[in-house]
């Protein structure tokens, strides 16, 4: 592996940013990015910021080390310790899954479906950090919301993230088995299970980091749906609606299993036209 750069002293950040992003160019698809967001979180400040006024301080020595886990695959939301979600800012780390893009599209899909309406009751199945339900109890001030997780550590940071974006008193977390245990009703059902199939490749920085059990669902990656749609028709308030994250060969598959429920499937695509959530109503 090439060594990372040093922070020489003296060297000004927009050299050190060139030279890590030459570093990084062998593991990420974005090395001028990951170079941009490591050096802000050297420096203890935003990326905008640093573009519109830092490049010309010293760089920071602490720098270099954050390239040198970068280069072993590390996520960069690890090493930062956050993650931008929607209109939210989630604290993340090791054993957490790490919010994606395009799970947005889970948000954007309940906001096209309530329209003028607001969901009271909100559940997010699989909520890891709390991504799902405090990107939706931000858009519905009104909402309260409960997060269920299989993972301490992950419930750990979901109520830390609650806690700082001022919404503990609406979001209720609870470990749990998918749907075991959870009565009354809910407008609006949240669920990013895991649903890749157990012999499907993945990138370093994620089979190498992320929780497995955040991420794989058998051979077919379907294992988790097929638990948790039969139970989802005596979870659903009326003109309520579930909505969850598929891969994006999956949108037939499980259409099909809540169909089998009695529910209507409706198919929506993420940023870059692939199937990526499947609406049940």
């Amino acid at each position: 592996m090439t060594p990372p750069p040093s922070s020489a002293s003296g060297t000004k950040v927009r050299a050190t940013l060139a030279d890590a992003t030459r570093h990084l160019q062998s593991i990420s698809d974005t090395p001028r990015l990951d170079a941009e967001l490591l050096m802000a979180h050297a420096l203890g400040t935003t990326r905008d910021r640093l573009l519109l006024g830092r490049l010309d301080d010293p760089a920071p020595e602490r720098f270099a080390a954050l390239v040198a886990r970068r280069l072993t695959h590390e996520p960069i939301a690890y090493i930062t310790g956050t993650r931008a979600f929607w209109t939210i800012d989630l604290a993340v780390g090791p054993g957490v899954l790490i919010p994606r893009p395009d799970s947005e599209t889970l948000i954007e899909t309940a906001l096209a479906w309530f329209g003028d309406r607001a969901p009271q009751r909100i559940l997010d199945l699989g909520t890891g950090p709390g991504t799902l339900l405090l990107a939706a109890l931000a858009e519905w001030p009104g909402a309260q919301g409960l997060g269920v997780d299989a993972s301490e550590i992950a419930l750990g940071y979901a109520r830390h993230n609650a806690e700082a974006l001022g919404m503990a008193n609406r979001a209720d977390f609870r470990r749990g088995d998918w749907t075991a245990g959870i009565s009354g009703r809910f407008d609006l059902i949240l669920a990013n299970p895991p649903y890749i199939g157990s012999e499907e490749p993945l990138p370093p920085q994620v089979l190498d980091h992320e929780p497995p059990e955040a991420l794989f669902a058998g051979r077919d990656g379907l294992d988790d749906y097929r638990r948790i749609l039969p139970a989802l028709p005596a979870l659903l308030a009326p003109g309520g609606a579930a909505i969850l994250e598929i891969g994006w060969t999956q949108s037939e598959a499980v259409s099909l299993l809540g169909q089998e429920q009695g529910l209507s499937p409706s198919v929506y695509k993420d940023m870059g036209g692939r199937p990526r959530v499947v609406r049940l109503t």
